[in-house]
């Protein structure tokens, strides 16, 4: 077994504008596995917010033994970008050994089209509103927030796309008052769901608070390991490959997640369709489905997902799985 990974850059369609920066670019590693002629591949972003770097994972994938399985593989690297890559590589290795698709593997329905969040990134509010104008034919849209000035903002891209169905992500941009004194807002423009209103070292805040709209675990919830901490504070947990370490994890995770009350958003870093392939698995039946970073972008995988009306479509064999 030979494991390889190269960094690969996609141009991103615009700027891509959140509450901790901006980029122009998609930058990813892609894994290989090869087993006796057989390549299997995976994709992650690593993510400085996790403290994570291109050049830090690749040190930890290329620290790995060369003889691997999914669950060896659990032991030997911790939930992360490095252990998603590899995982989601063995996944598609085995899918091709066997002759079977993914979901097969896995004892999984055939999974189908989901709706997807269309997200529209951070500025000002008119700018926000021409995005939403844009795109208010797609039935979700999903608004980078996170500043104590986003009430302009919201009612922009409100009035940009009266339609849609809008959910608020403020990438741990608010405090505990900022939040409560947008909640009633959120309520009166109709949005559905909001993701990780404080830090995740400061949302103990949330207990006990009133949360008029739903309130998704982002930064606070990586695996199963997460899930305890998060009593009393939310009501959905976001399931990202690159924090639960993989599929393996990500469907453990699922599993916990809903037999604990728990509804499930299936979200992505910016990355290509070959890092949301294996996440359309998980995405089947959920609250919110999360997986356009593709559609962020200026270009893509040779084969890459297929996006219509419908939503979001399992990949083809060509592309993962």
């Amino acid at each position: 077994m030979k494991i390889t990974v190269t960094p690969d850059v996609f141009k991103l369609a615009q700027v891509f504008t959140i509450s901790r920066g901006s980029r122009t670019e998609a930058k990813v590693l892609t894994v290989r596995v090869e087993d006796n002629g057989v390549v299997g591949w995976g994709e992650c972003v690593p993510y400085a917010r996790y403290d994570e770097t291109l050049e830090s994972v690749t040190a930890e994938i290329e620290g790995l033994p060369a003889q691997i399985d999914r669950e060896a593989l659990y032991d030997l690297l911790p939930a992360g970008a490095a252990r998603n890559a590899v995982d989601c590589a063995l996944w598609d290795l085995e899918s091709k050994q066997a002759g079977k698709r993914a979901w097969d593997l896995a004892g999984l329905p055939k999974p189908g089209p989901e709706i997807t969040a269309y997200t529209l990134s951070l500025a000002e509010p008119a700018e926000m509103q021409a995005q939403a104008a844009k795109n208010a034919h797609r039935p979700l849209l999903k608004i980078k927030l996170g500043t104590p000035d986003d009430m302009p903002r919201l009612e922009a891209v409100r009035a940009g796309a009266p339609k849609s169905t809008i959910i608020v992500d403020a990438n741990e941009g608010w405090s505990a008052e900022v939040y409560a004194d947008l909640a009633p807002h959120l309520v009166r423009l109709g949005v559905a769901l909001v993701e990780q209103p404080l830090p995740a070292g400061e949302d103990d805040a949330l207990i006990g608070m009133e949360r008029p709209v739903p309130v998704c675990a982002d930064e606070s919830c990586h695996d199963r390991t997460s899930l305890p901490k998060l009593k009393g504070k939310y009501d959905v947990v976001n399931i990202k490959l690159d924090k639960t370490g993989g599929l393996t994890e990500a469907l453990r995770l699922r599993e916990a997640a809903l037999a604990e009350g728990y509804k499930v958003m299936v979200g992505c870093m910016v990355g290509s369709s070959l890092a949301m392939a294996p996440a359309t698995l998980i995405a089947q039946g959920v609250m919110v489905t999360d997986l356009d970073g593709p559609l962020l972008l200026g270009e893509d995988r040779d084969t890459p997902l297929v996006f219509d009306e419908n939503g979001v479509h399992p990949p083809s064999a060509a592309l993962w799985g």
